[in-house]
């Protein structure tokens, strides 16, 4: 559900109470990116995240990827990890029939490799065969005959999340955190042929949602064991309105505020990001995750995948060069770290051109966001650098 979606009232009323929040008006929202000074009180958090989903590297090596850093061949994880990233974001679908990837078996070889690099594990539940987004979520073949059921369907997918979390704990694998569904902006666990966007049903939507953040809470009692519960939405403007529909409907049992931010679908630049987390942690009291973002480092293409983030992408400031991608990460991530926001985590850094097909076409659609120069051997671009620097940042008195 959009928020131009929303009925008009209500559309005006949280529009009202979001501009009061972020202490801007309409035309303070659609501001440009200049050199960034971070705006209101600084309240850096007691923890700071710096991270990377690699959902795609078992992929991109099983196709022949090699990745550089400073020349020598190095394997990507060991790579994200010497560089400082803190935590490891990987995707779960239930069962991808149409791939060999992110299924239970791929996403254990990417929690072992983050777990003997020592990094912060975050689990990221789908509870989809394919994509989950804002425009897409689709329940499971194996569930769509419940679809109509929501008390048979909200038990299939508690005890779904359940049995994940303890067959990765009989292999020592437990995340540190889990995302309760990707980019749930629209209603959860719907059949294709009649995918709605708009208006949620909230009692049917919170029975969803909770049922997956109760699995995890009673895993934890029953385990002693505390792993963080995220809900994730798409965009900042998004956020306010769909986590006061929720705390309405009743879900409020979770620790972490997850967003995606990218500058090319929100109406929020970059040096307003800092305002708008402030904003949902006073109005929740939740800590704060941006899970994916991105920013291109060229408009290359360096194969026939059309990619994804084109001109449009690019905000006043920030160039399409190396040198630009990590001045745009350096910025935000400061820009999150002193509104009191957690982390950040990169949306696919090592996602590099390969001769494997996707969905779409043969090759990356993101090569051009990523961390590796696909133009040249895959060397590590200054972004990877980031991680680093802004963990130096985030430890200064």
């Amino acid at each position: 559900m959009l928020l131009a979606q929303l009925p008009v009232k209500k559309y005006f009323v949280l529009l009202a109470i979001f501009s009061f929040m972020l202490g801007c008006n309409s035309a303070g929202v659609q501001q440009s990116a200049k050199s960034i000074q971070v705006a209101g009180t600084h309240s850096k958090p007691a923890r700071f995240f710096a991270g990377a989903d690699l959902s795609y590297v078992n992929e991109m090596e099983d196709c022949g990827a090699t990745y550089r850093v400073n020349g020598v061949t190095t394997d990507p994880y060991q790579a994200f990890a010497d560089a400082g990233a803190n935590l490891v974001r990987v995707r779960l679908w239930h069962n991808p029939t149409w791939t060999e990837y992110s299924d239970f078996a791929d996403v254990k070889k990417t929690i072992r490799k983050a777990k003997q690099n020592n990094q912060t594990v975050l689990l990221d539940f789908h509870y989809s065969d394919t994509w989950a987004d804002p425009e897409k979520q689709f329940v499971p073949a194996a569930w769509e005959h419940m679809v109509d059921d929501t008390p048979a369907l909200a038990q299939a997918l508690a005890q779904y999340t359940t049995d994940v979390l303890e067959k990765l704990q009989a292999e020592n694998l437990l995340p540190d955190m889990v995302q309760v569904g990707n980019e749930t902006n629209a209603e959860v666990l719907q059949l294709e042929a009649h995918m709605k966007h708009g208006e949620i049903d909230w009692q049917r939507n919170a029975a969803l949602l909770n049922s997956g953040l109760a699995a995890v809470a009673e895993f934890n009692q029953n385990n002693n064991t505390y792993i963080e519960r995220v809900l994730h939405i798409a965009q900042p403007e998004n956020a306010l309105w769909w986590f006061d529909d929720a705390a309405q409907a009743g879900i409020t049992d979770f620790e972490i505020i997850g967003l995606s931010y990218y500058a090319k679908w929100s109406t929020y630049k970059l040096d307003s990001i800092g305002e708008a987390i402030r904003a949902l942690r006073t109005a929740f009291n939740k800590d704060v995750l941006v899970v994916e973002t991105s920013y291109p480092w060229t408009m290359q293409n360096f194969d026939q995948a059309n990619n994804v983030l084109d001109a449009t992408s690019l905000q006043q400031g920030y160039p399409a060069t190396a040198e630009g991608q990590k001045k745009y990460m350096m910025d935000l991530a400061k820009q999150i770290m002193y509104a009191g926001g957690i982390g950040i985590a990169y949306w696919e850094p090592a996602w590099v051109s390969t001769p494997c097909k996707t969905l779409w076409g043969t090759g990356s659609h993101w090569e051009n966001a990523v961390f590796f120069d696909s133009g040249n051997n895959n060397e590590a671009l200054p972004a990877l650098s980031f991680y680093t620097d802004i963990m130096a940042l985030f430890k200064q008195d």
